[in-house]
C-alpha cells in the first residue's frame, strides 16, 4: 500500500481536490463578508469602535481609566476570594461525602462473618442480625443518595438563592467578618455555600466513580494485610482516585470560578456586578465593551488555572515513573573459586 492510499475512503482525484479548493475559498469569503456585513458594519455605525468606549479602558489618559480599573480590581479580588473558599470547601465536602458513600455500600455488602459463625445453629436468627446490621446502612445510604441528586439535579442559581432567601428567614444569619483587613461579607458566606453543595456533589462523585473503578484486587491485598474498610479507602483507594480522576477535578474546580459570576443575583460584589454597575455608568454606557473585558479575564484566569492542572499531573506522573525499583539484597551464595587443571588432571585451587 502506498502513503497515499487509505482504507477509510478512495483518494480523491485532480477534479475534485481542485473543486475542494473552490468550494473552502467560496465558504471562507462568504464567511468573511457575513462577518463584515452582520457583525461589524452594525456595531461601526453604532460607535461601538471608538475611543469614547473603549478609552476607559484601554487608555490609560483617559480621565475614567484609573477609577474604572480600580473597580474592576476590587471585583476581580473579591470573585477570587469566593473562588478559593469555594474551591477549598467543594473539595472537603466532596471528599467526605465519597468516603462516606463508599463505607456505606460496603457496609451494605459486609456478610458479618462471626455473628453468621456464631448464629449458624439457627438460620432465621442469622437473618435477622445480618438484617439488623445491614439496615442502619441501608438508611444512611439513602440518605446521601436523596441528598446527591437534589443538589445535583437542582440550578446552582437556585442553590444560592435558596441560601440567600431561605436561611435568614429560619434564624440563620451568616455573619460579616474581617480578617487581616480583609473583608468577608454575608453575601460571600452565601454565594459560598451554595457554590459547595452543588459543586461539592459533582466532585463526591467524580472520586466515588473512581474508586468503584479501581481493580477489585487492591480491596482484596489492604484487607490481607489487616488494613480495616475505612484505612483501605482512605490509604488506599483515595489517592489514586485523585490522580486517576485529576482532569475532570480541574474541570470542576473551573466551573466553580465560572459560577461565582453568579454572584450578581445576591448583588455580590464580584467582577461581574462591577462591570454591571459600570456600563450603566451615564458617561460611559459601554456595555459591550466592558463585558468583552470581563469575559477576556475570565478566559485568561481559567486558561492559568488549567494550564497549572495539566503541569501538576505531568508531574505526578513524571514522579511515578522516575521512582526507581527497591534495591534487593543479593542472598545467593557466592560462586566457587575458579580452578585449574594439573597435568595429571587433578583440579588445583587458584588464588581469588
Amino acid at each position: 500500500m502506498s502513503q497515499h492510499d487509505t482504507v477509510l475512503y478512495d483518494v480523491r482525484g485532480p477534479l475534485i481536490r481542485r473543486i475542494t479548493l473552490v468550494a473552502s475559498v467560496v465558504v471562507g469569503l462568504l464567511l468573511v463578508f457575513g462577518a463584515y456585513r452582520f457583525v461589524y458594519q452594525p456595531l461601526a455605525d453604532n460607535g461601538q469602535f471608538t475611543m469614547d468606549k473603549w478609552g476607559p479602558l484601554i487608555d490609560p489618559g483617559n480621565e475614567y481609566f484609573p477609577q474604572v480599573w480600580r473597580r474592576l480590581g476590587e471585583g476581580l479580588r473579591a470573585t477570587l476570594l469566593a473562588a478559593v473558599f469555594a474551591i477549598v470547601f467543594s473539595l472537603v465536602f466532596g471528599t467526605v461525602l465519597a468516603v462516606l458513600r463508599m463505607l456505606l455500600g460496603q457496609l451494605t455488602a459486609r456478610r458479618f462473618p462471626v455473628a453468621s459463625a456464631r448464629l449458624a445453629p439457627h438460620p432465621s436468627a442469622v437473618k435477622v442480625v445480618s438484617f439488623g446490621l445491614r439496615t442502619p446502612g441501608w438508611l444512611l445510604g439513602g440518605v446521601t443518595r436523596v441528598f446527591v441528586e437534589v443538589f445535583r439535579g437542582a440550578p446552582v442559581v437556585i442553590t444560592i438563592f435558596f441560601v440567600w432567601r431561605v436561611l435568614p428567614e429560619l434564624g440563620i444569619r451568616l455573619p460579616d467578618l474581617e480578617v487581616g483587613g480583609l473583608p468577608l461579607p454575608s453575601l460571600m458566606w452565601s454565594l459560598v455555600i451554595g457554590l459547595t453543595l452543588y459543586n461539592g456533589v459533582v466532585i463526591g462523585e467524580i472520586l466515588r466513580s473512581g474508586m468503584q473503578g479501581l481493580p477489585r484486587g487492591q480491596v482484596e491485598a489492604a484487607q490481607s494485610i489487616g488494613l480495616t474498610q475505612p484505612q483501605t479507602v482512605w490509604l488506599i483507594l483515595l489517592p489514586q482516585a485523585f490522580r486517576i480522576m485529576l482532569p475532570a477535578l480541574i474541570s470542576q474546580l473551573v466551573v466553580v470560578l465560572k459560577d461565582t459570576a453568579l454572584g450578581f443575583i445576591i448583588t455580590y460584589g464580584e467582577v461581574m456586578r462591577i462591570a454591571n454597575l459600570l456600563s450603566d455608568h451615564p458617561q460611559l454606557r459601554n456595555p459591550l465593551q466592558m463585558y468583552l473585558v470581563v469575559g477576556t479575564i475570565f478566559i485568561v484566569v481559567n486558561y492559568a488555572l488549567s494550564r497549572l492542572a495539566v503541569y501538576t499531573e505531568r508531574r505526578i506522573a513524571r514522579g511515578r515513573r522516575g521512582v526507581p525499583p527497591p534495591l534487593q539484597k543479593n542472598t545467593a551464595p557466592p560462586p566457587p573459586a575458579p580452578q585449574a587443571r594439573d597435568g595429571d588432571g587433578a583440579a588445583t585451587p587458584q588464588p581469588v
